[in-house]
Formats: C-alpha cells, structure tokens, sequence
C-alpha cells in the first residue's frame, strides 16, 4: 500500500503552504464576494427575492455537476495542474462580467456565476488534498483549520473591498427610485474590479504553474466499480446522514452570509454590501474557537450540539423580533465605536458563530469507521456544498410568499436535523460483517 504524504521538512513545506494559503484566499475571496454582489444585482435589475437568489444557485450548483469531472481531470493532469486550470476557469469568469454587466442581461451574470462555481470546485478538489499532506497527519486539522480561517477571513474583507471600489461611488442610491444613468453606471462601475480580478487570478495561475509546488502522489485504482462503491458508502448511516448534515449546513450558512447585504437592502440599510463582514467575523471567532477549546475541553459531538441549538435559538429570534429593534447595537455596538443597525441583522450576523465549526465536527463524525472507504465518502461530503445553492432558493421563495423575514424560516429543519445528527445520528453505524 502506497503511502500519499508528502514528507518534507519544515523548511520545505513553507514554501508550498504559503502558496496554498494565498489560494485559500482567493477560494474565499470569491465565494463571499456574492454576499454584496446578490443585493447590488438586486437594486439593479430590480429583482425579486427569488431571482436574487439564482445569483447563489448558479455558483453553488456546479459543484454537483463537476465535483466528479474535477476529480476525474486531476487524475488525468495532476494536482498542480489541476489548480493552474481551475484560476483559468475562474479568470474566465471573471471576464464574462464585463459582456454581462454592459449589456445588464441577468442570464449572463448567472452564466458568469456559474462558470466561476466550476472554476472553484475543480480548485477545490485540487487543492484541498495538500493541506492534509503537506506535513504530518497527526497536524492536518490545525492546518485545515488555519486554511479555514483564511477563507473566512478573506469573507470578512471582500465586502468591505466591494464597498469601496463600487458601493462608495453611488451612496443615497438605496430606496430611491433608479434613473437608467444611475443603472447604466452602477452596472458599468462593476467592469473595472472584475476585470482586474480575472487578470490577478490568472496571473497567479501561471504562478502556481510555475511554482515549486511537489506533485501528490496518485492514489491507487479501486477494483470495485465507482457505481457500486457509492453504494456501499451511502449504506452507512452515519455517512448518509452526514451528507445531509453537510447539505443542510452549507444551506444556512449561505442563508447567513449571502443574504443578510439584501435583507439589509429592503431595510434601508446604506452599507448593506459590507453586512457579509460582520457573518464572517463571527465566524472566524468561532473558528478559534474550536481550535482552542475542541478537543482539550469539549468534544467535536458536544461542539456541534452547542452550535445547533444556538442555531435554533437565533433562528427564533430572527423570525419574531422587531425590524425596528435597535437593542444589541444600542448597548454593544455604537459604544464600542460601531455602527446602529437593527438587531435583526446582528441576529444574522451571529449564525457565522452557529455555523463556524460544524463542517470540522461532521466530517470527521461522518467518516469515523469508513476505512476503504474514506476517499469516496469524502466526496459525497463535498458534494454536500450544493446545499448552498437550494438554501437561499427556498429564502427566496418563502419570502416571495410572504416577506424577507420570515424567509428566515427555512434554516430551522436544517438546525433541528443538525442537532438530530449531533445528539444521535453520528451513531448510526453499520454493523461490520467479518
């Protein structure tokens, strides 16, 4: 049996780490860039809760359709390659926004999103791989964590870039009547930044070519047929609910993250771009967290089980406090230097706290006892990231039905069957048959 580890020394391994960690950037640099583009689109084209949620669908649905390609072509052109072509997909993407932003044709801008969810997960699949071996195995979740925080922390400043590259340029827009110059400029100010974005991208794709990154090793064929193997996966219940739990926690934590800059939007907030920030804060905190409490004080079960049903609880007080409600900004923000937003926000805001580390809790839950395994259902676990783009669908179509507010409603079963699988669907295990 073939061992996949890199063994390299310390000093070897800072090199290709620091590459991966500027990726890792990139990788979540682009992906929380939606929560200010989704409301801004919106004031735009003037778009309903559900076509406004289309911008998330179109990105996050490609990883159902080209996890697997993506794992197929990296057998075929390596690991490095494999990162190489996902930043050319992705500076593709970037590109498309120029025709689609000029023209204002919402189609476009879905085929731009949805190019770029495809350059990501063909980035993804590659580059997740060398952090678990780049360095000892025995480390790999410090470095995952770590990797973690950089993705959420790029979260954090994309917005506040958004903001001011375009946003600034156009205060007093929000809840006033649009002028077609007003929607002809605000379309037209986003050319600039895409354009500049796809050009860095695909420079550093041809840094990374050229690069001292190592080649991982390749893993050895399984005999069994991929069809059959799948099978045999999903028929552990532990790992079948696991993809579930994956599924519904992407879900919220899109929901969180992606659609409180519109749920901003409709309440006359200003700076609705920058909200994505303040989620991605507190997911960051919660991130450190789980590095500093699981697992010398608290379990990873335990952890996941706090982090539900404060999930829960926050949902609640979503759906039943007054819009109006300044209370938490009051006492804690606006003395502290903050700004006043409504407590509603700040409420949403905290789910990055809830959310922050149920992926690290459920995936090694879900693939405890797996062994041959391991490889096939760490797939379906990511392939579980598609629940991003169903989540913010039904937000939008419960709020179409009713109001924003009560959009929020979704993200409750998904809490509960978080929980359900905390306190005892991790257990489920297969009977082994010698």
């Amino acid at each position: 049996m073939t061992t996949n580890v890199i063994h390299t020394s310390k000093q070897s391994s800072v090199v290709p780490m620091a590459i991966i960690a500027v990726l890792f950037f990139i990788l979540g640099f682009a992906t929380w860039l939606n929560g200010s583009l989704m409301p801004y689109l919106s004031q735009i084209l003037k778009l309903t809760p559900f076509q406004g949620s289309l911008i998330l669908f179109s990105f996050y649905i490609a990883v159902t359709f080209t996890a697997i390609p993506s794992a197929m072509l990296i057998k075929k052109v390596g690991y490095k390659n494999g990162m190489a072509l996902g930043m050319t997909v992705m500076m593709v993407a970037g590109l498309l926004f120029i025709p689609a932003a000029k023209s204002q044709i919402f189609p476009l801008f879905l085929l731009a999103q949805l190019v770029m969810g495809t350059g990501q997960t063909l980035l993804q699949t590659a580059i997740n791989p060398y952090v678990v071996r780049l360095g000892p195995e025995e480390s790999a979740a410090a470095r995952i964590s770590i990797m973690g925080i950089l993705n959420k922390g790029a979260g954090v400043i994309a917005p506040m870039v958004f903001t001011a590259l375009i946003l600034n340029n156009f205060t007093g827009t929000v809840g006033q009547a649009l002028s077609q110059t007003q929607i002809d400029s605000m379309a037209n100010s986003l050319i600039l930044p895409y354009l500049g974005m796809a050009l860095f991208i695909g420079v550093l794709a041809f840094a990374v070519k050229k690069s001292p990154l190592p080649e991982l090793a390749k893993e050895e064929e399984n005999s069994s047929s991929s069809l059959s193997e799948v099978k045999e996966t999903l028929s552990h219940p532990n790992l079948a609910l696991g993809v579930i739990a994956i599924f519904v926690y992407v879900a919220v934590e899109v929901i969180a993250g992606d659609t409180i800059g519109t749920f901003a939007l409709s309440l006359g907030i200003e700076g609705y771009s920058v909200m994505t920030s303040y989620t991605m804060v507190c997911m960051v905190v919660g991130y450190i967290l789980g590095i500093t409490l699981i697992p010398r004080f608290i379990s990873q079960q335990k952890a996941l089980s706090i982090s539900a049903t404060l999930g829960v609880i926050l949902t609640l007080a979503i759906l039943f406090v007054d819009t109006q409600s300044s209370i938490i900004a009051n006492t804690v923000l606006v003395p502290l230097g903050g700004v006043q937003l409504p407590d509603v926000l700040l409420m949403i805001a905290f789910l990055g706290l809830a959310n922050a580390i149920v992926w690290p809790a459920v995936f090694p839950l879900a693939l405890s006892g797996m062994g041959k395994l391991t490889s096939t259902g760490s797939a379906l676990l990511v392939m579980g990231i598609a629940g991003g783009a169903f989540g913010p669908m039904f937000w939008g179509l419960l709020s179409g039905l009713s109001s924003l507010q009560m959009g929020y409603s979704v993200m409750l079963p998904c809490y509960l069957f978080i929980l359900f699988y905390a306190v005892k669907g991790h257990k489920m295990k297969k009977a082994i048959v010698e």
